[in-house]
């Protein structure tokens, strides 16, 4: 036991801390713990997030449907006018150079 005096002047000396060894079965068990509490933390935080998602409605679904399927004919008529350009105009180039 210290004195006063030597608490006072700050000559405590404090016990020496004891190192706990770790074996190899308890660095692994340690690392599934801490594995499986991420995966339980992570699952929880899936849940809540699923739990805000909200379905469409089935009007949502029909108005966003008609909009892709419109989307989807206007790029094909796009694409089909490029194409048929670029075709034309590969023709006649070709045909101008003696490739036809």
């Amino acid at each position: 036991m210290a004195t006063k005096a030597a608490i006072v002047n700050g000559e405590v000396r404090q016990p020496p801390v004891k190192r706990q060894e770790t074996n190899p079965v308890s660095k692994i068990f340690g690392s599934v713990v801490g594995q499986w509490k991420e995966f339980t933390r992570f699952l929880s935080d899936v849940r809540a997030e699923m739990r805000k998602v909200v379905a469409p409605s089935r009007k949502e679904v029909q108005s966003t449907t008609t909009v892709v399927i419109i989307a989807v004919f206007i790029f094909g008529v796009f694409f089909f006018v490029v194409d048929t350009i670029f075709q034309y105009g590969l023709h006649a180039l070709l045909g101008r150079l003696g490739g036809f």
